[in-house]
């Protein structure tokens, strides 16, 4: 994702209609900061103009009651900016953090309904950045960006219009150097767009190389990878720090050269002024000079600061391209069924269902079979052949390339995707806990489901002892990814979560893989609560595990080869035997 092609436009308008159209449900706000960038224009020209009535109409005549007169306008002119600023800066702010508020949440609703293929070709980190980094840069295009381009263009304009009228020829001296600002200003856009894309493709880049590091840290210190990463790290950052000193250069020479030119025009101001002075031509017109040195200043510094806004608008701009795209995704399991069951018997049917995560490449080749409401079925196999596949359809994770998959003699596809999923509770090898309490986790905060429900479910399954004995009990904080409990205790909070929710078809995909002898125990306990009465698929590894199922599943490279009962399986000669034999025999020598 961080190498995503960029427009080559020094600024895309269609983008800019798309970003300003989030600015819909906020047009009074909207409006608003326009109409104070416009105040804010008008005192700002102000304060010149009275500075050179006050040379002209008071220091030079001595008219001490008009110096007061205009000192005091002033004052009022200082207030109104004062407050204008105030204004603009807290509107043009709650515009920018109202629009990304709506955006995160429009990013967050379809990053969480994209199907699983998408995150498993996405970074994390990236996808982090997108949803946090960049939009913040999508706020600036309005707390910093787009409106203080506009008010000081409105500002040059007026100024501009200003400067005509009270000395053409001086106005003439001053515009003489706009062209070669212009100019270079231009450049400097041009060159500064190139440089954010790099900038934010390198952000994207270390927040990746960072998440995955941290989030694998136990692997990177248990292999002595320490210096290898830190090594990474530093070429990822040293390209980072390249990115960013590309702008600062591209800044350094550009301001040099605008400072230079505004000085220019000063020089020449004062020049020409004061020559009409001295020859009489313009008696008695001092105050302009002191005016005009104002103006060129407003006419030249909102040119600097507009290139530098201009950069923040840019790299606003190209968050928002980045956000867009993630926006712009068809990566979404077709939510199109109208079907919705409060209760289901649990009958399960696979019809001749072909799939592959990738095209051309299957993982299943037209596995048929069936479970009957109340009945648990075993898949066994070797790793890759296809059994947690099985699992990730029947979710709908992904869609099948055809047969199909019945619920109640119901395709899954005409349930909705809510109704489907919440008639299914899957326990995973690897659990994943939130940085919340033990309660939160079982219950995923729904507040249908209290603690005294959980405690109760927790003593049916024989789980309430082992969480009593925590520091807080229900309360007690897992921490990220539940790394306060054992892999064991982890295990368990899955089960009790799945069996609070009450499926009416249970999934257990290698459910007491890597768990030590009394985490098993407790699990088999569980296991026998948590299926009774309702269609269960175990997913196991370890054969002693599903002598009890009603039907065992046997498959390879795709295939079910064999299919069976425990004693039915033992007795032919095939690769459930085979594969029972060895495990048997693997135990027997440990």
């Amino acid at each position: 994702m961080s190498n995503e092609k960029e427009t080559g436009k020094a600024f895309d308008f269609k983008l800019f209609k798309r970003v300003f159209e989030k600015t819909r449900p906020y047009r009074v706000l909207f409006y608003s900061v326009a109409l104070i960038a416009i105040l804010l224009s008008a005192f700002s020209v102000l304060t010149p103009i009275l500075i050179g009535d006050i040379v002209d109409g008071a220091i030079t005549n001595k008219n001490a009651e008009r110096l007061l007169y205009l000192v005091l306008a002033m004052l009022g002119v200082l207030i109104g900016e004062v407050t204008c600023q105030l204004l603009f800066t807290y509107f043009a702010n709650l515009l920018g953090e109202s629009v990304i508020k709506d955006v995160r949440i429009e990013l967050f609703k379809k990053i969480i309904g994209f199907k699983m293929k998408y995150f498993d070709t996405s970074s994390i980190g990236v996808l982090v950045t997108r949803a946090v980094a960049d939009m913040q840069r999508i706020g600036e295009i309005f707390s910093q960006g787009f409106f203080v381009i506009v008010a000081d263009l409105l500002k040059m304009l007026v100024v501009a219009v200003i400067m005509l009228v009270m000395n053409w020829k001086l106005a003439l001296i001053v515009f003489a150097i706009l062209p070669v600002i212009l100019y270079a200003t231009r450049l400097f856009q041009q060159a500064m767009k190139s440089a954010f894309i790099e900038v934010r493709a390198q952000v994207a880049n270390l927040n990746s190389f960072v998440q995955e590091r941290i989030a694998g840290m136990k692997i990177v210190q248990l292999f002595n990878r320490e210096r290898i990463e830190k090594e990474k790290f530093r070429r990822i950052n040293e390209k980072h720090q390249n990115a960013w000193l590309r702008t600062v250069w591209y800044n350094s020479i550009f301001f040099a050269v605008a400072e230079l030119l505004a000085a220019v025009s000063v020089g020449l101001i004062v020049w020409f002024g004061g020559l009409q002075n001295v020859a009489g031509v313009a008696p008695d017109e001092y105050g302009d000079i002191f005016t005009f040195i104002l103006f060129s200043g407003m006419l030249f510094r909102p040119l600097r600061q507009i290139a530098d806004k201009f950069n923040t608008l840019q790299m606003g701009m190209v968050a928002a391209n980045r956000v867009f795209k993630i926006l712009d995704t068809e990566s979404q399991i077709q939510d199109g069924g109208t079907i919705e069951k409060p209760q289901i018997k649990g009958d399960l049917r696979f019809d001749k269902v072909h799939f592959g995560y990738v095209a051309d490449e299957e993982v299943l080749h037209g596995i048929s079979f069936d479970v009957k409401a109340g009945q648990t079925i075993a898949i066994v196999g070797a790793t890759g052949a296809g059994k947690s596949t099985i699992i990730n359809l029947l979710n709908r994770f992904y869609e099948i390339n055809s047969g199909q998959i019945l619920v109640d003699d119901i395709d899954i596809q005409q349930y909705s995707l809510k109704s489907l999923r919440s008639h299914i509770a899957v326990v995973l090898q690897d659990v994943f806990l939130f940085a919340d309490t033990i309660a939160n986790n079982i219950s995923l905060k729904d507040e249908s489901v209290t603690v005294t429900q959980i405690e109760e479910a927790a003593k049916q399954i024989g789980v309430h002892e082992f969480i009593s004995s925590l520091p807080e009990g229900y309360q007690y904080n897992v921490k990220e990814r539940g790394t306060m409990l054992s892999s064991g205790q982890r295990q368990l909070i899955a089960f009790l979560r799945a069996y609070v929710s009450n499926p009416s078809i249970l999934v257990l995909d290698e459910a007491t893989s890597s768990v030590d002898t009394y985490s098993e125990q407790l699990i088999q306990r569980a296991t026998e609560k948590i299926t009774e009465g309702r269609t269960s698929i175990i997913i196991a590894h370890r054969l002693a595990t599903i002598k009890k199922a009603d039907k065992i599943l046997v498959m390879d490279s795709g295939n079910i080869v064999e299919m069976g009962t425990h004693k039915e399986l033992l007795k032919s000669d095939g690769y459930y035997r085979d594969l029972y034999e060895a495990q048997f025999m693997a135990e027997e020598l440990v």
